[in-house]
């Protein structure tokens, strides 16, 4: 399928993004395990019908899609809620921890925004995906993506402060 010195770039792409796969899956799914296996579906799904032509640059795109519409695909079978932030173990921890409280008051209010929103937050935010890679796994303008995201964003600051005032 891919030449030999493609293979290895490919190789390396895979290798150097998993775990933000994962981690990426993770979030959508809640279930560790479920997000490596869905991980590694949508590897073997990009490396049987991958173009031989690819662009390097496009690889991590491609798999962030693949995984992407994989959740979506899970989700919409068995409904998962979203994961509190305070259970997540991930070894990777930013040193700004959130307070418990703020945590659960930011989840609750993501999950009160419109799914299209919230997805946008959580793969800029969480996921530290540009809108750049945000619009090319969605399939929409970056413009779309930004609006989204500046929406979304404005949405999520009134609710927090309602939610903190009760």
């Amino acid at each position: 399928m891919f030449r030999k010195s493609k293979r290895n770039n490919v190789s390396l792409i895979i290798e150097d993004n998993l775990d933000y796969l994962v981690r990426f899956a993770y979030f959508r799914l809640e279930n560790y395990i479920e997000a490596e296996d869905l991980v590694y579906d949508a590897i073997l799904r990009f490396l049987e019908k991958a173009p031989e032509d690819i662009k390097p640059e496009s690889v991590r795109l491609y798999l962030f899609r693949i995984v992407h519409n994989l959740c979506l695909d899970k989700t919409r079978t068995e409904y998962n809620d979203l994961v509190p932030i305070d259970s997540i173990d991930i070894e990777d921890r930013t040193t700004d921890v959130l307070d418990l409280e703020d945590a659960d008051r930011i989840n609750a209010c993501l999950n009160s925004l419109p799914q299209r929103e919230a997805d946008i937050i959580r793969m800029n935010v969480i996921d530290n995906l540009s809108f750049v890679e945000i619009s090319g796994i969605l399939s929409i303008p970056q413009s779309t993506a930004k609006s989204r995201y500046k929406s979304g964003m404005d949405k999520l600051r009134k609710l927090f402060i309602n939610n903190k005032l009760s």
